[in-house]
């Protein structure tokens, strides 16, 4: 255990795939900024990679005071060991007090490796982070300045406010998409601390012959307009109502996870607490329901349109603009006043 009684930095691990930073460490970047000055404490990411020293250069606009690079061979691809064994390192000698990662691929392997190692605890999939205080009940003490973890829990069903008050650093990782994209301070820069590392054969117990990735069929983080479809679409071919809407408005098509299961549509396209988390302009929701997992990845949209049989359905508790009607009769007037609109 780290000792406590300390005014550490904040940390994000600023995850690189082949020499390019990734979404997710510039996202974090906003909330870690906010939690970093509400601490009075510097703002510090951490980048491990090899020959791609200039990705400091865009951290230090999104936010960064400092970064600490560490640059080697073996570090240009993600490994679970090598990585492991630099944050572990890093984290003893400069004794952060919050460290944060993305709940991708990667974030997901490395943070509980990094937390078993150090003996610290980590909240997984946290939806939101804030600075607080807290009294424990067993022996009254006021812990000032904790990192409140905030995310869904049993199921999505409630939302669970998560603190550690003596295993430090506070861990974390953060859901993709659920904290805005920062606008680049193109003037602003920060300190380099370049750290070396050694790297031996047993830090290495793998060899990454070649690396194959998939490239996913939609990009719904980015899109503007979005159309899901949940299972009371009815089945695949009606779906096609769905693709249909998105085509007239140049919009993504999305689908909640019951669609995805009921193979409606694949899981690139799935938004909610297990799919992507997204923040569109315009938000339409046909068939959902909207149960709490499916809400937790879009109810931050600025405009959500629901369209439902239920007039109870719990996806009306959040849209903007509701209706309660055969999805089968709204969708096509509905594309019919559009494309009249656009001629």
């Amino acid at each position: 255990m780290i000792d406590v009684n300390r005014q550490g930095e904040v940390w994000v691990f600023a995850e690189q795939h082949n020499g390019e930073l990734q979404d997710v460490p510039i996202e974090l970047m906003s909330k870690a900024r906010r939690l970093a000055d509400t601490l009075g404490v510097k703002l510090a990411a951490v980048l491990l990679c090899n020959g791609v020293k200039e990705l400091s250069t865009k951290l230090f606009q999104y936010g960064a005071d400092k970064v600490y690079l560490v640059e080697h061979r073996s570090l240009g691809h993600y490994q679970a060991n090598s990585y492991t064994k630099v944050m572990y390192d890093l984290i003893h000698k400069y004794q952060p007090q919050i460290v944060l990662y993305g709940a991708t691929t990667t974030g997901r392997d490395l943070a509980p490796r990094i937390a078993s190692a150090i003996k610290a605890g980590l909240t997984a999939d946290c939806t939101d982070l804030q600075i607080g205080d807290h009294t424990t009940v067993a022996d009254k003490k006021l812990h000032k300045n904790l990192l409140f973890q905030i995310r869904p829990a049993f199921g999505g069903n409630i939302i669970a406010t998560i603190i550690n008050h003596d295993r430090w650093p506070q861990m974390a990782t953060v859901r993709e998409g659920v904290m805005p994209m920062p606008e680049p301070d193109v003037k602003r820069v920060g300190v380099i601390v370049e750290e070396k590392v050694k790297i031996s054969k047993q830090d290495l117990p793998l060899k990454i012959l070649e690396e194959h990735k998939r490239p996913k069929k939609v990009n719904l983080k980015a899109a503007r307009i979005i159309v899901a479809g949940g299972a009371g679409v009815g089945s695949k071919e009606n779906f096609k109502l769905v693709w249909d809407l998105a085509n007239c408005l140049g919009a993504a098509p999305a689908a909640s996870r019951a669609a995805v299961d009921l193979g409606f549509i694949d899981h690139d396209h799935q938004v909610g607490q297990t799919g992507t988390t997204v923040r569109p302009s315009l938000y339409i929701a046909v068939g959902i329901s909207g149960a709490i997992q499916h809400q937790a990845g879009m109810n931050q949209s600025q405009k959500i349109v629901a369209i439902n049989s239920d007039p109870n359905a719990p996806i009306f508790q959040v849209a903007h603009y509701k209706i309660v009607g055969d999805l089968n009769d709204v969708v096509p007037k509905m594309i019919k006043a559009i494309k009249e609109k656009t001629v």
